[in-house]
């Protein structure tokens, strides 16, 4: 009778340290998979009856055998695992067999390199090809290499090429055979283990550096102003979320700055955000500005989003050449705060704020006209640093919150970079670890 299909699934016990499940009957869930493949140890068949039944409901380690040869096998009748139990033996006449009977819970193959080449064209002239073969079959399973007493270099080149070990037949026993069989299964979970530890720091390295690269660079060159940004993703180990900032100062001294929050803290809303960053940028730099140029960014916003339902927040401000007015737009966003000298820090004006972009379709957005004075300092931030939760009340440190922190900082003389790094420490702190939203912060000075 042939050897059923087993279903395959997606991470073989040699890398994934799985055991066989053991069947209602007693019996292993895999016993099935086995029917009709002439096991090595079986010398008769009452002892093979016995043998399967112990074997079944005990066994940790599973051997797949490929051999064109079962009834000469060299394995012994005592194949034990470290902590003693037997360790279950499959047997397959021929890679065909093998495919079959390569299923997950299988930790280790034993392949005879003396195994006729599976008659790819460029296999006849290949002594491993046999062994390719198999490592491209079972990329993730351990394999230990076969070999005859006078073919041991063709045994290393095995190793070399992919096998955990090689053995020669005629040196084999049982005992050699089963520290060999656990050696080459942890050398593969260690092997994969670093493979898997290796891709992870590439991809992160990769993200870094594309995150970076996506992350703003202010274009303020001519203009006395200074700038200082914080910037702290939600997600965990990313270095970009779905806040997003820029500042950029046009041909006619103007300088232009805005903060917005796409919701969601996924890559998807990070995607947005720099999207929706670099359209205002170029619609700032075009020479749009105020309900024109929020207009088409919710038009942006509508075509890139993936849901109907994703809206974004946002601030934007025009300061006047001369550094004493500017415009302000909000959508949706919390009014930004300014701090003068003598003065105490407030929010400015948010009554004509407009709604969320992507939220209403044809709506508008009010430009106010705020002085600011000879001297000031304007913060503009997400509300991920006033969403934060202040101790053990639950309690959100809210607007009045951060007015009152800054207001306190402002008063130690913290300013610029010593300030935003400050504020958002201590908003962690009062939320009692890191914070679940994005925050981003960016300051503006203007000294005399």
């Amino acid at each position: 009778m042939p050897a059923p299909v087993p279903r395959q699934r997606a991470i073989p016990a040699a890398e994934g340290g799985q055991a066989p499940t053991a069947a209602p009957n007693g019996g292993s869930a895999q016993d099935s998979s086995e029917a009709g493949v002439t096991s090595p140890r079986a010398a008769d068949p009452s002892e093979h009856t016995a043998d399967r039944a112990g074997t079944a409901a005990h066994t940790n380690l599973t051997l797949l055998l490929i051999e064109d040869d079962p009834g000469g096998s060299p394995i012994v009748p005592e194949l034990l695992d470290q902590s003693g139990k037997p360790i279950r033996v499959r047997t397959a006449r021929n890679l065909t067999e093998a495919g079959r009977l390569l299923t997950d819970d299988v930790h280790c193959i034993l392949l005879d390199l003396a195994l006729p080449a599976p008659g790819r064209a460029g296999d006849a002239d290949d002594e491993l090809a046999v062994l390719k073969h198999v490592l491209e079959l079972a990329p993730r399973h351990a394999v230990l290499a076969l070999t005859g007493a006078d073919d041991t270099e063709r045994g290393a080149e095995a190793v070399r090429v992919g096998a955990q070990d090689y053995l020669v037949r005629d040196e084999l026993d049982g005992r050699l055979l089963s520290r060999a069989i656990r050696y080459a299964v942890e050398r593969k979970r260690s092997d994969s283990a670093e493979r898997r530890l290796a891709e992870g720091r590439v991809r992160a390295q990769e993200n870094r550096r594309l995150e970076r690269g996506l992350l703003p660079t202010p274009l303020l060159d001519g203009s006395p102003l200074r700038f200082a940004a914080r910037y702290r993703p939600g997600r965990s180990r990313a270095l970009l979320g779905g806040d997003f900032y820029d500042v950029v100062r046009t041909p006619d001294g103007t300088v232009h700055a805005m903060i917005g929050d796409v919701c969601g803290h996924g890559p998807d809303e990070a995607a947005l955000g720099v999207e929706l960053r670099i359209a205002w940028r170029a619609l700032t730099l075009a020479g749009l500005c105020g309900d024109q140029l929020l207009g088409t960014l919710q038009q942006v916003l509508e075509h890139e989003r993936s849901d109907d339902e994703i809206f974004a927040t946002l601030c934007a401000v025009d300061i006047a050449p001369d550094g004493r007015r500017a415009g302000l737009c909000l959508a949706g966003h919390p009014s930004p705060l300014l701090a003068r000298p003598g003065r105490p820090a407030r929010l400015l004006p948010y009554d004509n704020n407009g709604p969320a972009l992507g939220l209403l379709p044809g709506a508008r957005w009010p430009r106010m006209q705020v002085e600011l004075g000879a001297e000031w300092s304007l913060m503009l931030y997400t509300d991920g640093l006033i969403e934060g939760k202040v101790g053990d009340t639950g309690e959100r440190l809210g607007q009045d919150g951060m007015v009152e922190m800054i207001r306190r900082q402002l008063s130690e003389g913290l300013r610029g970079e010593e300030l935003l790094r400050t504020a958002v420490n201590e908003v962690r702190d009062l939320n009692g670890g890191e914070l679940t939203d994005d925050v981003a912060v960016l300051l503006l000075d203007r000294a005399v």
